[in-house]
């Protein structure tokens, strides 16, 4: 089990860093590894050098997002014990969405500064909402239901966001780039604005593995083992909403990442919380970082926004996941 994991640490940070390394080499202009290693370590003063800089910020800003969708993602299925709960599943980046155009409209926010507290605001009523209408009736907050209550508020939520930016084509020429979902927009400034809230989220979502684990096995075996279920839902949904609502508002709604990722990491890792949320992170991260850099590439010489790839490969995913006979419970 330890070279298991050992393994698999390895592989992840290289794969972190041959994707951070081909993020700074390629795009409308490709570069070679040469310049990018020569620009990291020496500075530079080439063109070449300069594009790479340019492009550092929106390296970062794919890793840090990926992670922080990864792990949202994790820690919604975890606390739903949904197979197919994420951020946009559950219409939590819809409700961000929602939030963030309203912002727009009617207060002329135009900052991620100003984006970050509507997103997190609309992601926040969003889940409390969702969950409260997929806990009514027998049984309580099924997966099905919390599913069906996700699906259902993100379509009307959907049908909001456009009906405030149809009657107004400024509001539509600011929000439409930002809605497909995309990292290209990424600076220091609003990476810096951001990052309390992701590594917040972060840790919380970490420190919260081992009563996760214990909640697997029934809220009944939890409260025995002296887990206080109630808190720690509480404790992950605000995880939940704090990594998806901060990466919603500088990126938009990227979709499918806090999907496929946790499936994946519980394929190879096994269903130990305290494994699968930090490589959740690392998946996510290698992911969104790869969807950006392809792109980038299939664009060229424009590039197709990060959220369109996402979707594209995500799609598949659910499919396959519906198909399924029957879907382990979590």
């Amino acid at each position: 089990m330890r070279k298991k994991v050992i393994l698999m640490i390895g592989a992840s940070s290289l794969g972190i860093i041959l994707c951070f390394a081909a993020s700074l080499a390629f795009g409308s202009r490709n570069i070679s590894l040469d310049t990018v290693l020569d620009t990291l370590f020496t500075g530079g003063s080439s063109f070449e050098s300069r594009v790479i800089r340019e492009r550092i910020p929106r390296t970062v800003f794919s890793i840090l997002a990926g992670a922080s969708l990864g792990v949202s993602g994790a820690l919604m299925q975890a606390i739903t014990r949904n197979p197919v709960a994420d951020p946009s599943i559950l219409g939590v980046n819809t409700g961000a969405s929602l939030f963030v155009v309203s912002g727009i409209a009617f207060f002329h926010i135009n900052s991620a500064s100003e984006y970050i507290w509507f997103a997190l605001a609309g992601a926040a009523v969003t889940a409390i909402f969702v969950y409260r209408i997929g806990s009514m009736g027998y049984g309580g907050a099924t997966p099905i239901k919390l599913a069906l209550a996700g699906t259902a508020t993100s379509a009307a939520l959907s049908s909001l966001v456009s009906a405030v930016i149809l009657p107004r084509t400024e509001v539509m020429n600011a929000f439409r780039f930002w809605q497909v979902g995309s990292v290209s927009g990424a600076t220091w400034d609003g990476i810096r604005i951001i990052a309390p809230f992701l590594a917040a989220g972060l840790l919380m979502g970490i420190f919260l593995a081992s009563a996760l684990n214990a909640m697997a096995l029934g809220d009944d075996v939890a409260t025995g083992l002296g887990v206080r279920t109630g808190v720690v839902r509480l404790i992950g949904a605000l995880a939940g909403v704090l990594l998806c609502g901060a990466t919603t508002a500088l990126a938009g709604p990227i979709g499918f990442v806090g999907l496929m990722i946790p499936h994946t990491m519980r394929l190879l890792c096994g269903s130990d919380m305290r494994l699968v949320v930090p490589m959740s992170a690392i998946g996510g991260a290698i992911l969104l970082t790869t969807s950006d850099i392809l792109g980038r590439l299939i664009g060229t010489p424009g590039e197709l926004e990060a959220g369109i790839v996402t979707a594209f490969i995500g799609a598949p995913v659910l499919v396959s996941i519906a198909m399924r006979a029957k879907v382990r419970s979590l």
